[in-house]
């Protein structure tokens, strides 16, 4: 299933892209009689247990009525409130290259927190003294069960699903001491969606085309196989040391060809828009703006 997070004016709405337009979750659980309240926050925060219900859901919701008009929609992150954010560094081999940093022995793991988070198509505000800004385009990992010490074998049965991430960075921030905390979490820099594509259409996450463009310009090219950890690996790696929950999520890393790599650097500015895609996953467009 490919899920969709819009903005209404009682908040962020879960939808089923299909076919016949964006399946309503909430209407539709109401005319099937169903009380309990069904919107984007909860499907996450339950995971994984919910999917056959959203499944049958949309099987029985056969009234065009409960269907929207995707270009009508106004899209919430799609994950809109994750209860963990966890980001992989160095995470791939050709990117490790460009920025002159060996392979890590173990997964470079960081935090970003819920402030970072925005919408498809949402401004990303980048303050005057903020010169140094980056793109990454990244694979996420959402999480559907409470995972504590799983194994890597065991791994991808704990992922409700992926999307898009663009782990934005400022430079000066990430590396003004050993923390990169201060450059990643800044307002609005990790923008995500514009859809979660459940686990059961992604049957393998280590080959995917991951793309990012700036301004048009293909900027990254290259494949989730290059990973240094794979997907299953990370997360097995971090139920080591915590408990993932549903609605956790996990940004993997980026391939090569971002600025901090190049010999000329040109850093984001607004009035630059990214673009990231992942395989199967849709498009994440977000335009720098002054903030």
């Amino acid at each position: 299933m490919k899920l969709s997070t819009y903005m209404t004016d009682s908040g962020a709405q879960l939808g089923i892209v299909t076919e016949r337009g964006v399946l309503d979750v909430a209407a539709a659980a109401r005319a099937q009689g169903i009380q309990r309240q069904i919107n984007a926050d909860a499907v996450y925060r339950r995971g994984l247990p919910l999917l056959p219900r959203l499944e049958a859901l949309a099987a029985a919701s056969t009234d065009p009525a409960l269907y929207l008009n995707e270009a009508d929609l106004t899209y919430a992150p799609a994950v809109p409130n994750p209860g963990k954010i966890l980001c992989v560094g160095l995470n791939y081999k050709k990117h490790a290259a460009e920025t002159s940093m060996a392979e890590p022995d173990y997964p470079v793991l960081f935090s970003k927190f819920n402030n970072a988070i925005a919408a498809p198509g949402e401004a990303v505000p980048l303050q005057a003294d903020w010169t140094t800004v980056d793109y990454e385009s990244e694979l996420g990992v959402v999480i559907g069960a409470t995972a504590r010490n799983v194994s890597v074998a065991d791994a991808l049965d704990y992922v409700f699903g992926y999307c898009n991430m663009n782990d934005l960075s400022e430079r000066n921030l990430q590396m003004r001491s050993g923390q990169w905390l201060l450059g990643k979490t800044l307002d609005k820099f990790l923008p995500l969606g514009p859809y979660v594509v459940t686990a059961d259409d992604i049957p393998d996450p280590q080959k995917l085309a991951i793309r990012g463009w700036l301004n048009g310009e293909l900027r990254q090219d290259s494949n989730t196989a290059d990973m240094i950890f794979s997907v299953a690996e990370v997360i097995a790696y971090a139920s080591a040391v915590m408990t993932l929950e549903a609605g956790d999520v996990i940004s993997t890393g980026t391939p090569e060809g971002v600025i901090m790599g190049m010999q000329e650097k040109r850093w984001l500015q607004p009035g630059d828009e990214y673009v990231v895609e992942v395989e199967g996953l849709g498009k994440l467009a977000n335009r720098m703006v002054e903030g």
